[in-house]
């Protein structure tokens, strides 16, 4: 695997990935952070996968149907063509909830000639944990897993059961399906069934993308991104993954290998407040649900992750016997970082509800505990936020004075403060304005660097951080403060590589990080843009671009030199971070046509 050449697709219960070739190579079920049913993005040999296989005449080509998550893989010589179409169903019931079951689809549609494919199919249940025995019944064919865990999968198919499963040659007539569902179906599914999802399924994506407003600019990226974002919330809770994978690593080789299929608070409130601002008030509206049912006593401190069902307790546990994506080990199932403490995640969370309340007023339900979470952040931020921390980058060893943690904290009671006077509950505000001035002083006050000319990372020290480039973003400082010019130019002086940025190049619990962090190369454009550099910033925002896959998703990290993917996939947070520069040049775009019609 020399890429991340992947596609997603999902049903806001699970994902899947396919890759280029039609290969159904990580799967998990029922739910995001269920055990893999297929895992062979994790080892080749044991993960296990489902392999659509034709011979080297074929030419292999994948789009996503416009608008939609459904995935399609063209095979074709010339003579013979097919399709699959991947997907998992999801649309509205006639009871207003939405249909969408651990199941995946494959719905094969002939196009022309007689083209011959054979099937490999392999499911290793439980992370290919203990044996996987799979038997042809009367109407499916059925895996069961003989380890220590009892699991089972199901496949339906219009094809003969055997041939599938012996992988012998298939030639294609007529359109036909795949249905791997992890419970028995209780009707026997057809063809025409299958269809019948697909169409609704389809349905269902174009009226959600309907609903993004359309962009002079990179209308096709944010559409694609707003999909992906989309694929990684979790319908039943509310939750916001991070990614749909564990253990893709940072750099090939190394041990940087975390799980990622959980909601962080900070990670989720960036993609809520992203999402929403592209009108899509459902996701934010189930995010503050979630938030809420988490909090239900108002001193108690917010975990910066919680599983995707609100588990609190996420064990981190390795995997011995799976090779890793590139042979980089361990695979880690669950994530020690869980018990950490981040002082940042108290002003995302505070900035995504103040924007939920000034986007909808009309329509914010929970605004009474909204109000009584408000008071508790500010109750908290007041009593911690002179404490060191572990950081946005989640350091495992010592604390320290994280600069964008007491921006956060900053941020934390300018949100309170702002919330409470839509509340209408002045008596409030004087008290937080002078806690507001303690921190911004304090900020000035420490992480400004005289030698360096800029904010660094941390309290007294000289090392840079990509990620206090978001100052100015969330209101701290202006575009154009001497102070946050020289920060930007700081940045780029030591953390650019060659356009590429490190989120910091200091060493760390691992050593010295060897790959960048896309969403750091994403804020760094967009601060580009805010100084006024608009024309390097729209370089360097194609040039990032260039290096998303094929179907223009991004993972978390790209290798400095080949410009490979790394890191687990598709990333929330690269996603996010390049809507908002597209929104930023779309509508720079627009002001510019504005000014031109009215002549000046």
């Amino acid at each position: 695997m020399d890429n991340l050449d992947f596609g997603i697709v999902g049903n806001c219960r699970s994902a899947a990935l396919i890759s280029k070739t039609g290969s159904l190579d990580w799967c998990c079920l029922p739910e995001f952070d269920s055990s893999s049913v297929f895992a062979r993005l994790l080892d080749a040999e044991k993960g296990g996968s489902f392999q659509i296989l034709t011979d080297d005449s074929y030419t292999i080509t994948q789009r996503y149907k416009r608008g939609t998550a459904l995935l399609i893989t063209r095979f074709s010589n010339g003579e013979d063509i097919f399709e699959v179409r991947d997907f998992m169903p999801r649309y509205r019931k006639e009871n207003g909830g939405y249909h969408a079951p651990p199941e995946i689809i494959r719905y094969i549609r002939y196009v022309k000639g007689a083209p011959v494919f054979r099937v490999h199919y392999d499911p290793r249940l439980e992370y290919a944990q203990g044996t996987t025995e799979t038997y042809v019944k009367n109407g499916f064919v059925v895996s069961l897993n003989h380890g220590e865990k009892y699991d089972t999968v199901f496949l339906y198919t219009s094809f003969n059961k055997n041939a599938v499963v012996e992988g012998r040659e298939i030639t294609l007539k007529e359109n036909g399906f795949f249905l791997l569902s992890y419970n028995e179906k209780l009707f026997k599914p057809s063809t025409r069934n299958a269809y019948l999802e697909m169409e609704r399924t389809k349905v269902y994506w174009l009226n959600w993308s309907s609903r993004t407003p359309v962009y002079q600019a990179y209308n096709k990226q944010i559409q694609r991104s707003a999909i992906t974002l989309k694929l990684l919330s979790y319908d039943r809770s509310g939750a916001v993954l991070a990614a749909a994978t564990t253990s893709l690593p940072e750099t090939i080789g190394e041990v940087r290998n975390w799980d990622y299929r959980f909601c962080w608070i900070r990670d989720a409130s960036m993609v809520v407040k992203v999402v929403s601002e592209l009108g899509h008030k459902n996701v934010a509206r189930r995010y503050l649900q979630f938030i809420v049912d988490l909090i239900p006593d108002k001193d108690e401190k917010l975990q910066i992750m919680y599983g995707i069902n609100k588990e609190k307790k996420l064990t981190e546990t390795t995997l011995e016997h799976l090779a890793g994506y590139g042979g980089s080990r361990p695979v880690r199932v669950g994530n020690a970082a869980y018990q950490q403490r981040q002082n940042d995640i108290y002003g995302i969370l505070m900035d995504v509800i103040h924007a939920q309340l000034v986007r909808f007023p009309n329509d914010i339900e929970h605004g009474e505990e909204l109000w009584g979470i408000t008071k508790g952040i500010v109750w908290i931020v007041q009593k911690h936020w002179q404490e060191p921390d572990k950081g946005i980058w989640e350091f495992r060893t010592e604390d320290r004075h994280f600069t964008f943690s007491k921006v956060l904290c900053w941020v934390a009671i300018d949100r309170a403060i702002k919330i409470a006077r839509i509340f209408g509950k002045s008596h409030k505000i004087e008290r937080w304005t002078a806690l507001e001035q303690e921190i911004k002083n304090d900020i000035h006050a420490h992480a400004w660097n005289d030698e360096v000319q800029a904010f660094t990372q941390s309290y007294g020290s000289p090392h840079m951080d990509a990620s206090i480039l978001l100052m100015e973003s969330y209101g701290f400082i202006h575009a154009r403060d001497p102070k946050y010019v020289n920060t930007v130019r700081a940045v780029e002086k030591h953390l650019s590589n060659d356009g590429l940025l490190y989120r910091y190049k200091n060493e760390d619990d691992f050593g010295l990080p060897s790959s960048s962090f896309t969403i750091c190369t994403f804020w760094f454009v967009n601060s580009l843009y805010k100084i006024g550099e608009e024309e390097r910033a729209r370089e360097l925002f194609e040039r990032l671009l260039s290096y998303s896959n094929h179907l223009g998703l991004f993972s978390e990290d790209i290798d400095f030199k080949t410009k490979r993917l790394l890191g687990n996939f598709p990333q929330a947070y690269s996603h996010l971070a390049l809507i908002e520069c597209a929104v930023n040049f779309s509508r720079k775009g627009r002001e510019e046509r504005v000014l031109q019609a009215m002549g000046k």
